[in-house]
């Protein structure tokens, strides 16, 4: 059984998602602990600044894999229950699908989701929690991703949370040419917004980052200051504009360093744009006069504005997922018949060998060789259509009359035929 559970920026506000999330240095010790409480061998965990995402496959209760979820977390189940979402076998693997192709993103259509969902499925393959089950749903949901990608234009314009944020700093300030930006952290959201920001003629880029290498690499790229983390207090005065992307679990900019900032700058307004989840900027800075302080959820509007000139794409994609779907499900199928096919070839080898073994004995002891090879024949026979004539017979005597229509199906049997002769 697959299962899927998660808390998303559609079911829960910031401040919910932020106590569910798990840092990316956490990840794999995460995965053991799962699937040690829970007894299964196949884990995997999706989390990002919109949703927090639990998969597993094994013979399980959703009630099972919240607890986990509370407990890992020091919550308690009954604090989650009104912001989660449980779901199994097909409406799971509709849902992944769904998420690698960007369909239940804030962002409809956005790209990075895919990428995220490959890490997801790349920690937990080096962690140990990737077995038959997993790898193969993950792999038919990238292989949906790629076609929605191919096959549609859901992408083709640039909206993503990077977009939005700049579009919203655009429509405080007139003209970004006058105004400079502290970007915290150096991942693929804070690069987006670097490059909207410089392609947008902003006068002059900070990136701040944990390490001064990794920030100098964007910074350098783009024409930009490259500070540490520990340098923002010093730093921040500058900041116009002050977009924030980190891993961190706990913030990074306080009240008290916004509010010296702000005597530096003589009240000179500060718009700030928290998309980390957990937030990078405590939640009391907002309470501050003279600042703009808005998270992820607050960027719905703008994103909303571009997000009808993708949904005619969009439904070309839910298709593409809907087959996805029903391919996964025939090919399951057709993996739970595996297994009963190879139960019944060994045993059909076992009773072989048996008997096979009877007519050699026979051989050896002076048995004549026609008369061995009958005997094997008319054994081999009875043995074999042994217990399903006798289940016939009991079907037959119980007025099963399906199970005789789907036994002459599965072997081969056209009555009419035979009463003909």
């Amino acid at each position: 059984m697959l299962i899927a559970l998660g808390i998303n920026h559609n079911t829960a506000p910031v401040d919910i998602r932020e106590r569910v999330a798990f840092a990316p240095g956490n990840i794999a010790g995460a995965l053991k602990s799962m699937c040690d409480s829970l007894a299964i061998e196949e884990a995997a965990i999706l989390s990002t600044c919109n949703r927090t995402e639990l998969y597993a496959w094994g013979e399980l209760l959703g009630t099972d894999v919240l607890q986990w979820l509370g407990d890992y977390h020091a919550l308690t189940r009954t604090s989650l229950e009104p912001y989660h979402y449980v779901l199994q076998d097909a409406e799971a693997i509709e849902h992944m699908m769904r998420v690698a192709a960007g369909l239940d993103s804030l962002v409809l259509g956005e790209p990075q989701i895919l990428g995220q969902m490959k890490s997801a499925y790349a920690d937990a393959t080096e962690a140990g929690s990737v077995g038959r089950g997993l790898h193969y749903g993950f792999q038919q949901i990238f292989n949906i991703a790629k076609r929605v990608r191919s096959e549609t234009e859901i992408g083709a314009n640039p909206v993503s949370v990077a977009f939005a944020a700049v579009s919203l700093a655009q429509q405080i300030f007139s003209d970004l040419k006058e105004d400079t930006a502290l970007l915290i952290g150096a991942g693929e959201t804070i690069e987006l917004v670097a490059r909207h920001l410089h392609n947008n003629g902003i006068k002059k880029l900070i990136v701040a980052n944990r390490t001064l290498e990794r920030a100098r690499g964007l910074a350098e790229e783009l024409g930009a200051e490259a500070i540490l983390l520990a340098d923002i207090p010093e730093q921040l005065h500058r900041a116009d504009i002050v977009i924030s992307s980190t891993a961190s679990q706990l913030p990074l900019l306080g009240k008290g360093a916004v509010e010296t900032a702000l005597k530096k700058r003589r009240h000179k307004p500060m718009f700030m744009v928290d998309i980390a989840v957990p937030r990078d900027i405590e939640a009391q800075v907002d309470e501050l006069d003279d600042v703009y302080l808005y998270t992820v959820d607050d960027l719905r509007a703008v994103i909303d504005e571009n997000r009808k000139s993708r949904e005619h794409e969009a439904k070309k994609a839910e298709l593409i997922v809907a087959e996805g779907v029903a391919q996964y499900q025939a090919e399951m199928r057709a993996l739970q018949a595996v297994s009963t096919i190879k139960a019944y070839r060994q045993q059909a080898e076992q009773l072989r060998d048996r008997e096979l073994e009877k007519a050699l004995r026979a051989l050896e002891s002076g048995t004549d060789a026609a008369q061995a090879m009958t005997q094997l024949a008319r054994s081999l026979t009875n043995k074999l259509i042994h217990s399903p004539t006798t289940k016939l017979k009991q079907a037959s005597a119980d007025g099963r009359a399906e199970v005789i229509d789907i036994s002459q199906e599965l072997l081969g049997i056209d009555i009419s035929k035979e009463s003909s002769k």
